[in-house]
This record gives C-alpha cells, sequence and structure tokens, in this order.
C-alpha cells in the first residue's frame, strides 16, 4: 500500500526471514561463521538460543543456502509432536518407511546415514522451537546424535530455541544429553546503531532511494521502544511507513513514531512496545505540579494563620533565633 508513496519496490520490513533481507550484525556474523565451521567440523549437536524475533530462523536460512557440502535438510518446525509423530516426520523428510517399529527405523536411518558418509553428503537435522521439546523427545535426538557418531558425523543436529532451553537443559533427566551439546551458541538483539544500520539497510533493499525516510530521533526512538530486536524493529517500521502514508507525509519523524507506539498498544494487541518518555511532556507536567503544590500549601498557610493556628509556632521560631 506505501510502497508507491516512498517509492519502494516492496515492502522493506516484511517478517518472512528472506535470505536476501538478512542483516550481517557482528554478532550475527561471528554466529554464522562458527555454525558454518560446525557443520565442516562434523559436530553432531549445535544450540542455538535467542528471544523471540532475534533472527534465528532468518541465520539458519542463509547458513543452509551458504554451505557447498552436499546434502539433505530437515527442518521440525512443530516441536509439539509426540515421539512417534516424530519418527513419522523425519521419515517422510528423508523417503524412509516408519511403520511404528521404532527400532528398524533407526537401521533404517543408519543405513541412510552410511550412505551419505560414502556420498560426501551431510544431514542436516533442525529443530526449532525446541525449548517446547517434551524430555521424551529431546532425549530421543541424543540417541541419534548418539547414532551418528558410530559412523562418522554426516548428521548435525541444530537445537534451536529461546533462552528457557538453557534452563531446561539443567533438569537431572536432560544431564546426558546436556553434556552431549558440544557447541553453544546465543543470538542478542541488535546494538543503537545496528538498529539504525538496520533500518537503512532494510530500506535500500527494498529500493529505497534515500536514507532520510526515518529522521535520525525517530530511529533512536525506535530502539528505545524495541529494545534492538529485529522482529519488534520490523513490525514498528511498518506502522510508521503505513501511518505517514495515510497521512501523506514524506518521511517519519519522532512524533509519528510515539504515535504508532501508542495505537499498538491502544489496539489491544500483545504488544512488545516500551514507550519511553516524552520528558518535554513531563518537564511541563513536574512544573504545573509543583505550582498547584505551592498555590495549595500557600491557601493553606493563610487559612491557618487566621485561625491563629500559626501563632505558636512564630513564637517558638522567634526565640530560637534569639537564642542561636
Amino acid at each position: 500500500m506505501y510502497q508507491k508513496h516512498f517509492g519502494l519496490l516492496r515492502k522493506p520490513f516484511d517478517l518472512s526471514p528472506d535470505v536476501n533481507a538478512f542483516f550481517p550484525s557482528k554478532m550475527h556474523k561471528q554466529v554464522l561463521a562458527g555454525l558454518r565451521q560446525d557443520v565442516a567440523d562434523d559436530i553432531s549437536l549445535l544450540l542455538l538460543t535467542g528471544g523471540e524475533g532475534s533472527g534465528k530462523t532468518a541465520l539458519l536460512n542463509v547458513l543452509t543456502a551458504s554451505l557447498e557440502i552436499p546434502g539433505q535438510l530437515c527442518v521440525i518446525p512443530d516441536s509439539a509432536l509426540e515421539n512417534t509423530d516424530f519418527f513419522a516426520y523425519l521419515g517422510a523428510q528423508f523417503g524412509l518407511l516408519f511403520n511404528g517399529n521404532k527400532a528398524k527405523f533407526l537401521v533404517l536411518f543408519a543405513n541412510l546415514l552410511e550412505e551419505c558418509r560414502e556420498d560426501g553428503r551431510k544431514i542436516l537435522l533442525i529443530i526449532d522451537e525446541a525449548h517446547i521439546l517434551s524430555i521424551g523427545l529431546l532425549e530421543e535426538l541424543r540417541l541419534l546424535a548418539n547414532l551418528a557418531t558410530e559412523v562418522k558425523s554426516v548428521l548435525t543436529i541444530f537445537l534451536v530455541g529461546q533462552p528457557e532451553l538453557l534452563g531446561r537443559l539443567t533438569q537431572e533427566q536432560l544431564f546426558l544429553l546436556n553434556q552431549r551439546i558440544a557447541v553453544r551458541y546465543h543470538l542478542g538483539n541488535l546494538t543503537r546503531e545496528e538498529c539504525r544500520q538496520y533500518i537503512l539497510f532494510r530500506l535500500n533493499q527494498a529500493g529505497a532511494g534515500s536514507d532520510e525516510v526515518f529522521s535520525r530521533n525517530a530511529e533512536e526512538l525506535i530502539y528505545e521502544a524495541t529494545g534492538g530486536n529485529p522482529r519488534q524493529i520490523n513490525l514498528l517500521c511498518d506502522n510508521a511507513l503505513l501511518a505517514a502514508y495515510l497521512q501523506g507525509v514524506p518521511g517519519i519523524d519522532e512524533e509519528l513514531v510515539r504515535e504508532c507506539i501508542d495505537r499498538m498498544h491502544i489496539r489491544g494487541d500483545d504488544s512488545f512496545l516500551f514507550l519511553p518518555p516524552d520528558t518535554t511532556v513531563m518537564r511541563r507536567g513536574l512544573v504545573w505540579t509543583v505550582l498547584v503544590v505551592l498555590l495549595l500549601e500557600g491557601a493553606g498557610m493563610a487559612f491557618a494563620y487566621q485561625k491563629g493556628w500559626l501563632v505558636p509556632v512564630c513564637q517558638y521560631l522567634m526565640r530560637s533565633i534569639k537564642l542561636g
């Protein structure tokens, strides 16, 4: 809707994890380089954590698209699967029959690993939302990783989830799995400067001819409101672009961003945004508060003086001054 208004080829802040829209922050580049090396080194079990919207899926998409090693990819998007459903899904992805007999399936899977070893292929198994996996299914993944090491490790399992996964792994039932995880990575949010660069990067990728769509103050407020979380930045910026189009303004300033944040709260959404206070309004409110308090106190003092309630106090103060 607003693309023509801003001269854009497409929506710059789309939420889909597009490989071409991946922003290589310092942290994301480091994690990506580490994961590439881990796959090349035949690490069988990896852990990647990060808050919701931190860019885990986008990073893994870039990883799998950039690997030069031939292989097969299997992504498990639904972590609420029962054990039997998991093996059925895994079998369907790799062309293996699962008739409910896990032992027979593991034989078939071991044969597949051996074929991959002989052909120089890799198998990447990505488990998304791993923080909600059942303990039983997490244990099955450990056994798969053990099976892979019996053949030369052509299987790399990625456990991908939110930070609470780290806490789950400390449970006694998952002690062996926790020990088995060789490498761990965590994705945090963007820094203040990276947030600004991210906004410009996404706009340029969408064909923006100017770096002044968002004012500098607007970019600062976007960072303060989102904490540098990429998904939250996308949501807020997309709302701001739409609001600017509807209002017919050529750019986005701090006031418009504040309006968007306020509207996103009012709408009743499960809002993530924290609205930093407008210091001008705060100062103005503080001045009026002080004036009102002083007026009330002055009125009270006058009333007390008329009633004679302050005479003892004044006499006491005068005596204290003389004694001093």
